[in-house]
C-alpha cells in the first residue's frame, strides 16, 4: 500500500517516539479490536503499556491472534466497573498517559443489554476518571467516545464538537452520557485553570466506524463481509443505503496519539473534545463499501436484507474535524477507498502472521 507523500508532520514515528518512548501508558480495553492495534503501536513506539480490560470474547479476536500479552509491560484482565480494583491498578502503575478504550461498543448489543451498556460506557468512564484523582503525578488522559454522541437529525451537515449531544439508541446515549461525565470531571476536578494543583489533563476523542484487518466482531460490516466471503455466501446488508464516515483504524489512533502528545507539551491547552473523521466529502454507503471490498478481495456477492422491523440506527452521520486539523495538525491520510483496500489486503494475506500484517501497515502509515 502506498501512502501520500505530503503527510502531516505530527503523525509520524519520529515525533511520536520522542513523546512516548520509555513512558508508562495505561490502555483500557487493550484486548479489543482498536485496543489491540493501539497496543502494538505503543509498544513499537517504545512505551511501557499496562492493559486493563475484560478477556477477549472469541478465540479469533485480534488480541489472541497477535498474542497480545507479549506487547504488554503488564496486563490486568479485570472489569472497568470495579472501582476499587481499577484505582489500585492505576495508582500502582502511576501512568504518564491514559487511553480509555474500554467500552460496550456495539449498537445491537446496546438494545439487548441497555442497562449494562450505560453501566460500562458512562459509569465505567466515571470510574477511570475517579481513579485519576488518586494519582500524585502529572498524567494525560484521552477518553474515547464515538461519533454517535451527537443528537442526529440526519440533515447531512457534519457535526462539530460544540453541537448538541444526544442519542436515540442506548449505545449512542450511553456515549453521550460519557461525554457529560468527562466534562463534569474536567470542570470539577481537573480544571485546566487549576492544573498546578491536580496535574491531570483530560480530553475526549470522537471517531467511529473504523475498519481494519483483524476485526472479527459480531454485527460489524467488515467482519460480516469476511465471514460471508470465507463461507462462499452472499453478504447480507441490513442498511445498504446508510452513509458512514469510514476510516481505517490507524487514522483515529494516530489522532489520539497526536492529541496526547500535544497535551503533554501544553497540559492546559488541549483539554477539550476533538473529532477525528475523514474528509466531509469522502462518503460511501454500506453498499458501496461492500462492492469495493469484494472487488479488492477478488470474489463474492451481496444481497440487501432491509427490514422494517430493524432497530433504529442512524442512516447518515458525518464529522467535521477542522478543529483537530487547526489545533493539532492532524488530518486523515487515507480516503475511504484506500482504507477499504488496506483492510482487504490484511484478510487476503494468508502467509504472514496477524502481528506481522499489522506491523507492516503500522510502519507504512507512520513512517
Amino acid at each position: 500500500m502506498e501512502y501520500p507523500t505530503s503527510l502531516e508532520k505530527m503523525v509520524n514515528e519520529q515525533y511520536l517516539r520522542s513523546v512516548f518512548a520509555g513512558k508508562k501508558v495505561l490502555l483500557t480495553g487493550h484486548t479489543g479490536f482498536k485496543g489491540s492495534w493501539m497496543l502494538q503501536i505503543l509498544q513499537w513506539l517504545g512505551a511501557q503499556v499496562k492493559g486493563y480490560a475484560l478477556a477477549p470474547e472469541k478465540s479469533n479476536d485480534l488480541y489472541h491472534l497477535i498474542e497480545g500479552d507479549k506487547y504488554c509491560y503488564t496486563s490486568a484482565i479485570a472489569d472497568i466497573c470495579h472501582q476499587q480494583q481499577l484505582t489500585t491498578e492505576v495508582v500502582r502503575f502511576a501512568p504518564d498517559f491514559v487511553f480509555h478504550f474500554a467500552a460496550q461498543a456495539l449498537v445491537k448489543r446496546g438494545y439487548e443489554k441497555p442497562a449494562y451498556t450505560f453501566l460500562v460506557n458512562a459509569q465505567g468512564t466515571a470510574h477511570i476518571l475517579e481513579s485519576l484523582r488518586h494519582l500524585s503525578k502529572p498524567c494525560v488522559a484521552v477518553m474515547l467516545t464515538t461519533d454517535k454522541v451527537y443528537d442526529n437529525p440526519e440533515r447531512g451537515i457534519p457535526f462539530s464538537e460544540d453541537d448538541k449531544l444526544g442519542g436515540h439508541d442506548p449505545y449512542s446515549a450511553s456515549k453521550a452520557a460519557a461525554e457529560i461525565v468527562i466534562d463534569s470531571y474536567r470542570k470539577s476536578f481537573f480544571n485546566p485553570a487549576h492544573y498546578d494543583k491536580h496535574h491531570i489533563s483530560v480530553a475526549s476523542a470522537r471517531a467511529g466506524n473504523v475498519i481494519g484487518g483483524g476485526d472479527f466482531s459480531d454485527d460489524r460490516i467488515i467482519p460480516d463481509i469476511v465471514r460471508s466471503l470465507q463461507f462462499g455466501e452472499a453478504v447480507g446488508l441490513r442498511n445498504p443505503a446508510s452513509v458512514r464516515p469510514w476510516q481505517h483504524v490507524l487514522e483515529p489512533l494516530g489522532g489520539y496519539l497526536v492529541l496526547a502528545a500535544k497535551m503533554s507539551e501544553s497540559p492546559t491547552q488541549f483539554c477539550t473534545a476533538y473529532n477525528f473523521g475523514p474528509e466531509p466529502d469522502d462518503m460511501l454507503t454500506v453498499e458501496e463499501l461492500t462492492k469495493i471490498f469484494i472487488d479488492c478481495y477478488g470474489a463474492g456477492s451481496y444481497k440487501n436484507m432491509m427490514s422494517e422491523h430493524a432497530a433504529h440506527e442512524a442512516k447518515l452521520l458525518l464529522l467535521n474535524s477542522t478543529k483537530a486539523e487547526r489545533e493539532l495538525g492532524w488530518k486523515p491520510k487515507l480516503d475511504a477507498r484506500a482504507a477499504i483496500k488496506l483492510t482487504a489486503d490484511w484478510y487476503v494475506n494468508r502467509t504472514a502472521s496477524a502481528h506481522e500484517k499489522c506491523m507492516k501497515q503500522i510502519k507504512g502509515y507512520f513512517e
